[in-house]
């Protein structure tokens, strides 16, 4: 089980955010294409009975080909400044046997994005620059984790992002409200 400390920065120059990141000595983690299927209750929104989510995350290493595929129960704990969310995540082995499983558990697919995200680390901070299918959210964004709650000032600071355009939505808030 892992903590996280994260705020999304909105509004963002894709293209310019990562070569500035690039220009400050950033240190380039991995590119990747995933999948991310979320899950639903038969009777009850998995949001609603444990305020998290349920998924499997499939990631394809875009410069190794290798992949991946992760259960994750993602918890949110607090959004004071920042999300503060609990992770409890598993590795799975086969995904099509683990969606059999939960699927007689009466768990069933809610929805399926897919996105590339690029990751960087700098001065011990990462930054996730991530793109999503237009179903699924129509803009890129930066999402900033940080161990220290101190390093989220720091890093809109360092990188000369707009304050006002940081958020700590879920994505599920972020598409409920361009669904307005």
């Amino acid at each position: 089980m892992a903590i996280e400390l994260e705020v999304k920065v909105l509004g963002i120059d894709k293209q310019q955010l990562e070569n500035k990141l690039i220009e400050m000595g950033a240190t380039l983690i991995k590119k990747e294409k995933q999948v991310n299927t979320v899950f639903m209750g038969i009777d009850e929104d998995i949001e609603e009975v444990g305020q998290g989510y349920l998924r499997i995350r499939e990631s394809e290493n875009l410069e190794t080909g290798e992949t991946a595929n992760t259960l994750t129960f993602k918890r949110n704990i607090s959004q004071d400044g920042f999300r503060e969310n609990e992770e409890i995540e598993t590795k799975v082995e086969d995904r099509d046997a683990m969606l059999s499983i939960l699927g007689c558990l009466n768990i069933h697919i809610k929805h399926i994005g897919e996105k590339t995200r690029i990751r960087y680390e700098l001065e011990g901070i990462r930054f996730d620059i991530d793109t999503w299918d237009t179903h699924t959210y129509p803009d890129p964004y930066l999402e900033i984790e940080v161990t220290d709650p101190a390093d989220i000032v720091k890093a809109v600071k360092l990188l000369g992002l707009d304050a006002s355009k940081v958020t700590t939505k879920s994505l599920k808030e972020m598409r409920n409200e361009i669904k307005k």
